[in-house]
């Protein structure tokens, strides 16, 4: 698989490349296997310095990647079998969101999941991951399905946000998730949701609201996207660098702020270069935490929900006089 660096990978790729033509080389001489073990050293070197300091432009580069896994890739990778349920019953398939019955680890589960696509025909398919009002139906349905056989809810959360169009809005789109958002509050069985890469507005809230909430190291959670925000404060998206800053809206800073439970590690360099060990990783964290949530009951599974949701945005103010805080 040939991966386009992002920006700040030129150096590394630079590298990757020379090493790849020495590899390539018949005759491997002593002074040339020493340099492509100093070349090697080198590159992890780069790799580290650079990942372990990405500032939250750069985190949305990473979450954008054409080769980073999608939802129908993790289908293949988590879960050991997958059986997909169609339509809202109403109006259509919506194929931005994909839901079905499936299983991981020997247990049962309702999956549901926002899929952007890789190339232009699945894009067009999956209209870039941005669902309309009958994917949030379709999703809600799947879910009181699941809750009737008391089957836990496994969801994966990558859009930009709900489609903007006219017939998007003619059908409802702002009462089908604020719908699904009381909706999901109100299930009586286990949630866990999992920002993969994108996690947009309240596209990825229609479908977020979980008892376990966590995302992938180099995806971001955010109310609006830095493009958005960067136009509305300082009308152009050549300012995304610094919307970005100001959003907060990374996996590390939204653990502090209590918006996630967790962040999943990933391969070293991101998960578009190992979609395997990024699956491997993701299916742990899915399985500790449907293991931790299925002791609780249906009204302590409500409870919990509703408290998780309830704390996020509480915090402590004060004046300040030097270094002490004054209540």
């Amino acid at each position: 698989m040939t991966l386009r660096p992002l920006p700040f990978e030129r150096e590394i790729h630079d590298l990757e490349e020379r090493l790849e033509s020495l590899d390539a080389q018949q005759d491997q001489t002593p002074e040339k296997l020493e340099a492509i073990k100093n070349m090697r050293a080198e590159i992890v070197r780069l790799r580290r310095e650079v990942f372990e300091n990405l500032d939250p432009w750069q985190i949305v580069q990473v979450a954008r990647h054409e080769n980073r896994p999608q939802t129908l890739d993790y289908l293949d990778l988590v879960f050991d079998e997958f059986i997909e349920l169609h339509g809202d019953r109403a109006y259509g398939d919506d194929r931005a969101i994909v839901t079905g019955m499936a299983r991981i680890d020997g247990r049962k589960v309702m999956f549901v999941g926002q899929h952007k696509g890789r190339h232009l025909k699945e894009r067009t398919l999956h209209n870039y991951g941005m669902p309309h009002p009958e994917g949030y139906r379709k999703a809600i349905q799947k879910m009181q399905m699941a809750a009737k056989y008391n089957l836990p809810i496994v969801t994966f959360i990558d859009t930009a946000g709900a489609y903007p169009g006219i017939g998007s809005e003619e059908r409802g789109i702002s009462y089908q998730i604020a719908y699904n958002l009381r909706e999901m509050s109100r299930l009586p069985t286990p949630i866990v949701s999992v920002v993969i890469s994108e996690g947009g507005s309240g596209g990825a809230l229609g479908i977020g609201v979980g008892n376990h909430v966590c995302m992938l190291q180099y995806a971001y959670y955010s109310v609006i996207s830095p493009e958005g925000c960067a136009g509305i404060l300082w009308k152009h998206a050549k300012h995304a660098d610094k919307a970005a800053r100001a959003l907060r809206f990374t996996a590390n800073d939204l653990l502090e702020f209590g918006v996630i439970d967790k962040a999943v590690p990933e391969p070293f360099g991101g998960a578009h270069r190992n979609h395997r060990q990024a699956a491997t990783n993701l299916k742990v964290e899915i399985v500790q935490a449907l293991r931790q949530l299925s002791g609780k009951s249906p009204q302590e599974l409500i409870d919990h929900r509703y408290d998780r949701f309830r704390k996020i945005g509480i915090f402590e103010e004060g004046a300040t006089k030097g270094d002490e805080v004054v209540s």
